[in-house]
């Protein structure tokens, strides 16, 4: 990873992730990022939008089946992952370069909407023994065979401490 342009896009989703699988069976979901910026102008007392950047990204493996199951066009996501360009030329064979993200980590932003989390059994990148065990806090008992404290026993309270 060392040298690579590693950035954080937030923004909308322009369409609806598209999920397709590699001949070898690997899951990858593109979806395209519309990111603007917004600036409060003082003269005016309003806020102005700047020119969108529109930003193709990819998702591979269980990441990619999670993004084409949770996302879809419209939602404002926060994505992170590796700039990369890649130049070609299109069928009149004028030479083009594009901007693409690989995706490392993506979901909704939670800052106007809410999101109800939920574990993959697997979650993407445990080993078939790690599947086989079970979260070990989810029955934890305490060493010495008590009640485990709630709130208001571990002094905790919805008053300040003064």
């Amino acid at each position: 990873m060392s040298g690579e342009t590693v950035i954080t896009v937030v923004g909308n989703l322009v369409d609806d992730p598209e999920l397709r699988f590699t001949p070898a069976g690997a899951a990858v979901a593109r979806f395209r990022i519309a990111s603007t910026p917004r600036r409060f102008n003082k003269t005016t007392n309003e806020w102005e939008d700047g020119d969108a950047l529109f930003l193709t990204c990819s998702v591979w493996r269980q990441a990619a089946e999670n993004v084409a199951e949770s996302l879809a066009r419209g939602v404002r996501v926060i994505a992170q992952g590796r700039l990369k360009q890649r130049s070609y030329e299109d069928r009149e064979g004028v030479k083009r370069t594009v901007y693409e993200l690989d995706v490392d980590e993506v979901g909704p932003t939670l800052a106007r909407a809410t999101a109800k989390v939920e574990k993959n059994p697997s979650g993407g990148r445990a080993s078939s023994a790690q599947q086989a065990t079970q979260d070990p806090w989810a029955n934890a008992k305490p060493a010495n065979g008590q009640q485990q404290p709630t709130a208001q026993g571990a002094g905790y309270s919805d008053e300040p401490p003064f």
